[in-house]
């Protein structure tokens, strides 16, 4: 077996999207994920094939490297909302700002409990939302914003795009005096970004 043939790189540094190996040979372990059978390199690291357990793993190269998991609370922007989903980019993870690109997407039934007609009454391109990892499914983040702490922590006007005030269960423009519904965060307003 020759270590250095691209699907056998053990110790060697791998980049996101980097082919480790095939499900038949390896089972996928952390820093990985899987594409059509395909293990792929999930971040910057040294590659670990244990053949003794035939397991592949990839170790981050920067000790204490941020990527968001299931369960972790992120902050993101809203790229594009559509009728039934939202585009977002995470740039933080927990209180942890993040230097690399993550995309996330927040389907109209992980926003709340109660019905919702559109995601434009939830969040607008542009706004900064505060969401939870709730899968990792095909290497997009699926969110969450159901719950009170959870949604749109800055809003922004959809006219001019000056930043709203939170006015009961809508937001404000205090520039046009445009009111839009928002799924908004309990402390709307007051997180440091």
């Amino acid at each position: 077996m020759n270590l250095k043939s691209p699907e056998q790189k053990s110790g060697y540094i791998v980049l996101p999207g980097e082919r480790l190996g095939v499900i038949e040979e390896f089972i996928p372990d952390s820093g990985t994920y899987v594409k059509d059978s395909v293990i792929y390199s999930k971040i910057i690291g040294h590659a670990l094939m244990d053949l003794l357990n035939k397991r592949v793993s990839v170790y981050p190269l920067i000790n204490g490297a941020v990527t968001p998991k299931v369960g972790t609370i992120v902050l993101g922007q809203v790229g594009n909302a559509q009728t039934d989903n939202a585009l977002v980019r995470i740039f933080k993870v927990g209180d942890k700002k993040i230097s690399g690109v993550f995309g996330g997407i927040i389907h109209i039934s992980d926003v709340s409990d109660r019905y919702i007609n559109s995601m434009n009454e939830v969040c607008k391109s542009g706004d900064i939302i505060r969401a939870k990892v709730i899968s990792e499914k095909n290497q997009v983040y699926h969110l969450t914003t159901n719950d009170r702490n959870l949604g749109v922590l800055y809003g922004f006007c959809s006219r001019c795009s000056n930043v709203m005030n939170p006015d009961r269960y809508e937001v404000r423009c205090p520039k046009c005096g445009s009111i839009e519904k928002r799924k908004t965060a309990t402390d709307y307003g007051n997180e440091p970004l």
